[in-house]
């Protein structure tokens, strides 16, 4: 199933189609085309973008790790 964000996204991706269509410089037919041209890509796009942000999510079972000086502490005078 389509996500909804798919969708939106491809019609914002279509939206100068469906501008035009609004002053009879486009056909109906050939918005609804780009259209459904528009949103294979927006899936691939949102997919892609949805792939990257996956790495940035925090892994509810990670240890925490407290950070730890790796240069000895100079002697005090």
């Amino acid at each position: 199933m389509i996500r909804p964000s798919v969708l939106l996204f491809a019609l914002l991706i279509s939206a100068p189609a469906w501008y035009r269509l609004l002053f009879d410089q486009l056909d109906f037919v050939q918005v609804l085309i780009r259209f459904l041209i528009a949103v294979p890509i927006a899936a691939l796009l949102l997919a892609a973008l949805r792939f990257i942000m996956a790495g940035y999510r925090k892994d509810p079972e990670a240890t925490p790790v407290t950070p730890e000086p790796t240069d000895p502490a100079p002697p005090s005078p």
